[in-house]
């Protein structure tokens, strides 16, 4: 830059104004709130008259392209490009989900919903839909929150470490997957594992509500407080509200409905366990009751 020519220093100037520029600095380090107080008061600089008032109007600044035929750059106003625009309200999106989930008539077709559906952004980084698992005409649907890598890769829910666990339970009440039906709120894994989003799992809902109206169990299990939290409306810990039956009411008919501990979290923490096997406990109850 060529200091003697006015223009320069005016579009330098004006740069470092729009780049929040408000200060100075000296080669050696100075502590200016000292300075300032140290200062008598007569001395210190009036504030209507400040020792630098940047020009009124400062030369535009000329980008390299900003010749006749081309545009320059307005990096404040531009437009982001169309792939990174923000995708559809969550309103629309849990709307969409609601007419969708509304219109299925079995559960083979609220599948084929599902795969076409585009309102959760979870479908674009998950491999496959895992929709469901067992038997639809059993008598205990286990629904739990989201797949993990083991699920995303089957396209099954409950097949990794924990749907080992499951199998074992069930099997000690003497359940299999012939004989219940297994799925998850959210039917994508989220990436890394991570926890859904309160607008992705509401997102979700609708599906997952019309998957169990249309399954009809007689018996509903939620695996781990995310899914009583969707399904039941619990607000309190997994800890205080399993064990306790609930109503669930599918618009068509009640529901026995029961919370326990997700397997992944027994895994982590075995000594709950023996909670786990008292709430399935009550699960054989009740199902035995249901038979007589």
């Amino acid at each position: 830059m060529n200091i003697d020519r006015p223009d320069d220093v005016h579009a330098l100037l004006a740069f470092y104004a729009d780049a929040g520029v408000d200060a100075v600095l000296d080669e050696a380090p100075v502590n200016r709130f000292i300075a300032e107080a140290a200062q008598p008061r007569d001395a210190q600089v009036p504030v209507d008259d400040p020792p630098f008032s940047p020009p009124e109007a400062p030369p535009r600044i000329r980008f390299p392209l900003d010749r006749p035929g081309h545009d320059a750059p307005n990096l404040r106003s531009r437009s982001p490009p169309a792939s990174l625009n923000a995708p559809a309200a969550p309103d629309a999106a849990i709307m969409a989900a609601r007419n969708a989930a509304r219109d299925a008539t079995g559960l083979d077709a609220l599948r084929i919903m599902l795969e076409r559906f585009e309102g959760c952004g979870l479908r674009l980084t998950a491999k496959r839909l895992v929709f469901a698992d067992g038997n639809p005409q059993g008598k205990v649907m286990f629904v739990g929150e989201a797949p993990g890598r083991e699920e995303d890769i089957a396209g099954l829910p409950f097949v990794g470490r924990s749907g080992q666990l499951l199998d074992r339970m069930m099997a000690a009440i003497g359940l299999d997957r012939t004989s219940a039906y297994i799925a998850n709120v959210i039917p994508w894994r989220p990436p890394g594992n991570r926890t859904p989003t309160p607008q992705e799992s509401q997102i979700c809902l609708p599906f997952i509500k019309r998957q169990i109206e249309l399954a009809d169990p007689d018996v509903l299990v939620c695996l781990g407080g995310p899914s009583a939290a969707a399904l039941l409306g619990i607000t309190e810990g997994i800890r205080r509200s399993r064990g306790r039956w609930r109503a669930y009411h599918t618009g068509r008919r009640e529901i026995r409905a029961i919370a326990t501990f997700h397997p992944a979290y027994l895994l982590r923490t075995p000594l709950e366990k023996r909670f786990a096997w008292r709430d399935f406990l009550a699960i054989r109850k009740e199902l035995d009751s249901d038979n007589r």
